[in-house]
């Protein structure tokens, strides 16, 4: 056991570039068999891989024909969630499954598995949806454009249905727009109907209340305090009125009482020739001192009321006044001559007609001034009463304020939603009338789709490099397993090496011809067919793909 201890101890000696020929030459059939078995098998696979050809189309998005800011739109989803939308819409089972059958697509893999699972293939491989983000300075980052893209075996077919795709996605867009946008519609449309009828009723309630409340609504309280003002102003203006008439009518009895001395001195005159009898002085200061009162009387009127003290002690003055006056009319009157008085003259008799023409005039314009202060005097009382009505409804406003507010409050709200609805009732029909045009927010066809020249898959080029190299590295690591299992000596490197001994000389191994040449021939024998099947393996794939293609 000693021996094999210190044996299995012993370190490999370092590998130069000669060793490493040495190697490839020794295990050469284990490194070209699994390269070339590779370089087959993948061959054969890239060649029997069926190709896929890639139909695409380019549609862009054409923004409305009249400017939103004028139209507002009735879709307010983002173009890629629409996109979304739509692609599901169209890529839903019954789409696809009259696709299928329309096309004849997939006749082999539907005789190994269901159309479930044709679907959920296409889904995911075949129909490919994907935005186009745009990169201009003013549209960065939206979406104005997206790609529709099938892949299959037949380029032909593959083009057909992507055209087919194309334009579900253009009918689809066409009819959600127009559905979304007709709903929005509707859906507007009742909404203002209720609004209509709940506005109604708010109107209705509050008729009832102002027709039960007239007059003692809060809304009312300033225009009734602005009536009973200026009814206030009017009857100041009335009480003024009245003054004026009382103070015009003591002028007018003054001047018909010094008419009517005038006409009793007439006709007490005396004898043709004689004079007239003249008013004696203590008479006349008399009757100034009346017309004094008078005036001072009719100016006190014209600033206070007719309770004012001062009012009150000018009327019992201008009395005494009077009084007096009547008491020395008397008086000269008893010491005046008895006996028939003379005719008179004409110049006294036409002075006569004139003052009694004089009092007959005064007595019509006092009258008149009675009839005119009866009148006003009938306007002031309506507009006391009126003022009175005034004030019972100012006192009773309070009364129902809170109810009357919430009225208000409540039909305003209605009113603003009725108007608000009706605003885009209105928006929102236009927008659906654009729609109907087909002037609203559309998909162009930008590229048609293509007809695909070359197919995208498979590479063939990097399977059969891809498959050539695996080989090559499984039949390097074979050749490197073998070698590090083979514990013989090689050469005289190997000898010198492990035994620390000097070699003197070296035998080759000395075998039989017959058995040498008899090995080489089995084993070209062995390789020669390899090759060949190999060669015919490759291109019999090669020559059925070629000619499945024409």
């Amino acid at each position: 056991m000693q021996p094999l201890d210190q044996y299995s101890s012993v370190q490999r000696r370092p590998l130069d570039v000669e060793d490493y020929i040495d190697i490839l030459r020794r295990h050469r059939s284990w490194i070209l068999g699994p390269s070339f078995l590779a370089l087959v098998a993948s061959v054969v696979v890239a060649f029997l891989w069926p190709d896929t050809y890639v139909s695409t189309s380019l549609i862009r998005v054409v923004p409305p024909q009249v400017p939103e800011r004028l139209v507002p739109s009735n879709i307010n989803q983002e173009l890629s969630q629409r996109i979304n939308a739509m692609a599901q819409v169209v890529t839903r089972r019954d789409s696809l499954v009259n696709i299928v059958q329309t096309y004849g697509l997939y006749p082999r893999d539907l005789k190994r598995i269901s159309m479930e699972d044709i679907i959920e293939e296409m889904r995911k491989k075949a129909i490919k949806i994907s935005p186009v983000q745009t990169t201009s300075a003013g549209n960065r980052g939206n979406v104005s454009a997206f790609q529709i893209s099938f892949a299959y075996e037949n380029r032909f077919i593959a083009q057909k249905v992507c055209a087919d795709l194309v334009t579900k996605f253009i009918d689809e867009n066409i009819r959600a727009r127009s559905s979304a946008s007709v709903m929005t519609t509707e859906f507007l449309s009742d909404q203002l109907e209720q609004a209509k009828r709940d506005l109604e009723a708010f109107e209705k309630k509050l008729t009832e209340f102002r027709l039960s409340n007239f007059g003692r609504l809060p809304d009312q309280f300033q225009a009734n305090v602005q009536q009973m003002t200026a009814l206030e102003r009017r009857m100041d203006t009335l009480n003024s009125g009245l003054n004026r008439l009382a103070q015009e009518k003591l002028m007018i009895e003054g001047q018909m009482r010094i008419l009517k001395e005038q006409q009793n001195s007439l006709l007490n005159a005396s004898a043709p020739g004689g004079s007239a009898p003249v008013k004696s002085e203590q008479l006349q200061q008399a009757d100034r001192d009346i017309l004094q009162m008078e005036t001072a009387l009719g100016a006190a009127r014209e600033r206070y009321k007719e309770a004012h003290p001062d009012i009150q002690r000018l009327q019992s003055q201008l009395a005494v006044l009077r009084r007096t006056r009547d008491k020395i009319a008397e008086e000269e009157k008893s010491r005046a001559a008895e006996g028939k008085p003379p005719e008179m003259s004409p110049g006294s008799a036409r002075e006569l007609r004139e003052i009694q023409a004089a009092i007959s005039r005064s007595e019509t314009l006092l009258r008149a001034k009675d009839a005119e202060a009866a009148e006003t005097q009938k306007e002031l009382t309506q507009a006391q009463n009126v003022v009175k009505a005034l004030q019972q409804k100012i006192e009773a406003s309070p009364i129902g304020e809170q109810e009357y507010t919430e009225l208000v409050r409540d039909r305003n709200l209605a009113k603003q939603k009725y108007e608000d609805l009706n605003v885009r009732k209105s928006q929102s029909a236009i927008a659906t009338d654009l729609e109907n045009r087909k002037q609203g927010e559309s998909l162009d066809i930008l590229d048609q789709a293509s007809l695909p020249e070359t197919p995208t898959e498979p590479n063939r080029y990097m399977i059969v490099l891809g498959g050539l190299g695996a080989g090559i590295m499984a039949g390097l690591l074979l050749a490197g397993a073998r070698e590090v299992k083979d514990a013989s000596l090689k050469n005289l490197k190997d000898v010198r090496a492990y035994t620390k001994l000097t070699v003197l000389g070296n035998l080759p191994l000395l075998e039989n011809d017959l058995v040498i040449r008899r090995r080489r021939r089995l084993s070209w024998l062995a390789w020669s067919t390899a090759f060949l099947l190999g060669i015919l393996v490759m291109s019999g794939s090669v020559y059925y793909y070629f000619a499945s293609r024409i």
